[in-house]
């Protein structure tokens, strides 16, 4: 870290529920670790679900500038949405690091970010950072239009269906990667598929019975998988996985595949790249968005480019390109 960036104040927002209660157990060893790199913060637990989107967007117009996550996806995604909702300074002339201590920790695997606590004190002094694109969703919920913006990948039908049962189990204490992977088999023969229209960029694309399908910034979700193995964090553009109805031995044959990416080869499924993507379904199909379920369809994605600075590691490869486009 620079000596003028040692000067700077941050603040952290720790989420105590986040890795099954990690976050809690472990905020007095990450303190330390904090300290022990000359870190200045202000440290704020959460309450409740989004109670990190109130914190962020009040001590954003409060005047911090740098912000620490410590906790998983879905708190990252709060913050996000809190630096996305204030109108006080513009998103990307926010700096967010993040401290992994949830249970999937997809957006870590795209970005470099270690695990190991020092590691992650380490990759946030290192001062590296980068301009990612951000997504948002219109969606329905209780009757109503609403909005959320996500830094990470948005899934929907049998996607959704599982990140919502192992969602269930975190808030019992019980959820993480192995109960992901539990959700994916025990949930095959309960689930139907939805026959689901999608445009991308005003065109339609498809109309077909889907089992499951994504849209996104980064590669991976559910705990390592790479959903969306094309994806660019900076190019101005989203990706779509659809995965067509399918025998359920297939499901399960196929798993391995979701790992490297190299179920895009099969013949059920389409991959589509867009700058505004349209899901309309019959009957409704719901939606998790990094990790955090919400509401159902119909659908309206877009992207806003290169508008959150985030830390990263040197792990991550840093791409160099450039777009024009508005959300």
């Amino acid at each position: 870290m620079s000596n003028e960036n040692k000067n700077i104040e941050w603040f952290v927002i720790v989420n105590p529920n986040a890795g099954r209660r990690k976050g809690e157990r472990d905020w007095p060893e990450i303190a330390r670790l904090l300290a022990a790199a000359n870190i200045r913060y202000k440290s704020v637990f959460t309450q409740h679900r989004i109670h990190a989107i109130r914190m962020a967007r009040k001590y954003v117009e409060m005047g911090y500038r740098n912000i620490i996550v410590v906790g998983g996806d879905g708190t990252m995604n709060e913050v996000v949405n809190g630096i996305f909702t204030q109108s006080k300074r513009p998103s990307n002339s926010i700096t967010v690091g993040l401290i992994p201590v949830g249970t999937g920790n997809d957006w870590c695997r795209m970005f470099g970010i270690p695990y190991d606590y020092k590691s992650a004190i380490d990759v946030i002094t290192g001062d590296k950072t980068f301009l990612q694109d951000v997504g948002w969703v219109k969606f329905q919920q209780e009757g109503k239009e609403k909005n959320r913006y996500f830094v990470n990948m948005a899934g929907m039908g049998y996607d959704a269906l599982v990140a919502e049962k192992t969602n269930k189990q975190k808030d019992q204490g019980k959820g993480g990667p192995l109960s992901y992977m539990l959700n994916i088999f025990s949930s095959l023969f309960s689930f139907k598929e939805t026959m689901i229209e999608i445009s991308v960029d005003g065109e339609d694309v498809l109309k077909a019975p889907v089992f499951t399908m994504n849209v996104g910034i980064c590669k991976f979700n559910g705990g390592g998988m790479m959903q969306l193995p094309n994806a660019i964090p900076d190019d101005g553009i989203l990706d779509i996985t659809v995965i067509k109805k399918l025998s359920r031995f297939k499901v399960v044959s196929s798993v391995a595949k979701l790992y490297d990416g190299s179920f895009t080869r099969m013949p059920q499924v389409k991959t589509f790249k867009g700058k505004s993507i349209v899901i309309n379904s019959k009957p409704e199909v719901y939606m998790e968005a990094d990790g955090e379920s919400l509401g159902h369809s119909p659908f309206k994605f877009g992207i806003v480019p290169k508008s959150l600075k985030v830390i990263i590691g040197k792990e991550m490869q840093v791409t160099d390109t450039s777009t024009d486009s508005q959300p």
